[in-house]
């Protein structure tokens, strides 16, 4: 356990931060599902609009250190392509 002020600080901002973290991530992997469910639909538009959305909060994700850059392109690279074969 932490015992002084600054390793108490510390363990709260950890908290508070891995909190944040995991709700974003959260966040990114709702968007994500959106565009599998419009691919698995097989509409191609509605794929589209969500992949839109989809790319900028994959690629803040990468940017705030959440994901690597190459998992964020992997994303991206794998969801247009599926996109594509529609």
């Amino acid at each position: 356990m932490a015992n002084s002020a600054q390793a108490k600080k510390r363990a709260r901002q950890a908290e508070k931060h891995r909190e944040q973290n995991n709700a974003q991530r959260s966040a990114m992997r709702t968007f994500v599902k959106k565009v599998l469910k419009a691919i698995g639909s097989g509409d191609k538009a509605q794929a589209e609009a969500a992949y839109k959305e989809a790319v900028p909060v994959v690629d803040k994700m990468a940017g705030k250190g959440l994901i690597h850059k190459n998992k964020a392109a992997r994303y991206k690279s794998r969801l247009n392509s599926r996109i594509r074969a529609l």
